[in-house]
């Protein structure tokens, strides 16, 4: 053998042990809202998944996680330039989130084009849950239609007649008002559309104030629902029933406190959720964060739980997207929620409940389940999706 062999076996080897070493490695890019008045739900989201991946010893299945965070500002044309550097420069495999609508409509083609498959932790437009589904599309949240129909039946039920509908006008505001018309029948007073990022809702309480309504109900994520609810309760408006979704919850609540107790929220998940895994996920997040986690974290925290059930199917490589693709849509992980499976398009079936603010005994703030609403619930697109 001539030494000129024995160097390119050398080096032929070399070759092998850094891919099988590529192998060992998942990439993950983390994008999210982390400024702004809206900053908190995507850091709810952040620490969710770093909670698992932290306590499974830094990797997802046998792969060691390498997870980047980026600040999509809740700015679509920014969102698309940092997306591109996930996937083009950065090459991850998973891209996690985003947290809005808006942002997730102007990624989804930059992402699924690319080798990389996108997985949302929160949002869920009725668009790619029908006709767009995409198999590289997962969500791991809803469908954004789905919370707000808990209230548009709980309405219905408590027979309420007349009723003032609001929400920002972004496709998220559109879904969720869709959605609370899908279950209540009686008269919608009026439907307004404030402007995304919105905090001084002077005229529209004015408007309440003068309508009476049975019933006001209400998509506002954020520092808006912040606003809303303080607003709500200085302008006198506390006799009116105040029903929502993502306005009052574990990322609002601390600023809200008292003025938010006693409100009415549609979920598909709450703290006090009773089973075990959701119990232990409670306890952990708020020893290493210090806060209440919210639906936001839970979701992120099952984002994690499911790259990792996929990357244990595939041996943790990615090469191979279709694998990749069929051990997600398997959803063989146990979620912080119960039971969860994919529907045809890779969309959650889910249990959805009423859930209502309270104040626990260590002064801290939140969501407590009042009833279960909808079971083993698929949403109403997933009938126009081609995808099997």
């Amino acid at each position: 053998m001539t030494i000129r062999t024995l160097l390119l076996g050398a080096a032929f080897a070399g070759l092998a042990t850094a891919s099988a070493f590529a192998q060992d490695k998942v990439k993950v890019g983390v994008m999210v809202t982390l400024s702004g008045p809206s900053a908190v739900l995507g850091q709810h989201a952040r620490d969710g998944f770093n909670l698992f991946v932290k306590q499974n010893g830094g990797k997802l299945g046998p792969a060691t996680a390498e997870v980047t965070v980026t600040d999509d500002e809740l700015k679509p044309d920014v969102a698309v330039t940092k997306v591109r550097g996930l996937v083009d420069r950065d090459q991850v495999d998973f891209v996690v989130g985003p947290i809005f609508s808006n942002v997730l409509q102007a990624i989804m083609k930059p992402v699924t084009d690319s080798k990389a498959i996108l997985i949302s932790p929160n949002a869920g437009t009725s668009n790619f849950a029908g006709k767009q589904c995409n198999p590289g599309f997962f969500v791991t949240s809803y469908q954004n239609d789905q919370n707000h129909e808990v209230l548009g039946k709980h309405a219905q039920d408590a027979g309420y007649k007349r009723v003032f509908i609001m929400a920002p006008n972004y496709q998220a505001g559109k879904d969720s008002l869709a959605g609370f018309k899908r279950h209540f029948k009686g008269e919608v007073v009026d439907e307004v559309y404030t402007q995304l990022g919105q905090l001084d809702f002077s005229a529209e309480l004015a408007k309440i104030a003068s309508m009476k309504p049975d019933a006001v109900f209400t998509f506002m994520p954020g520092g808006m629902g912040v606003n809303l609810v303080r607003q709500y309760k200085q302008a006198g408006l506390g006799n009116i029933p105040f029903l929502s979704a993502f306005t009052v919850d574990e990322s609002t609540l601390p600023a809200q406190q008292d003025a938010a107790i006693g409100m009415f929220g549609g979920a598909n998940w709450a703290p006090n959720l009773d089973n075990p895994q959701n119990k232990a996920f409670v306890a952990a997040f708020e020893k290493e964060f210090g806060y209440v986690p919210g639906s936001y974290a839970f979701q992120a925290y099952d984002a994690a739980a499911l790259i990792d059930s996929a990357m244990k199917a595939t041996g943790g490589k990615t090469a191979d997207k279709a694998a990749v693709q069929a051990a997600l849509k398997k959803a063989d992980f146990k979620s912080l929620r119960g039971d969860f499976k994919f529907a045809n398009n890779n969309y959650p079936i889910q249990d959805f409940y009423l859930v209502k603010v309270a104040k626990r005994p260590d002064g801290k703030f939140q969501t407590e389940i009042e009833k279960k609403v909808f079971s083993a619930y698929t949403d109403v697109y997933a009938k126009e999706c081609e995808m099997k």
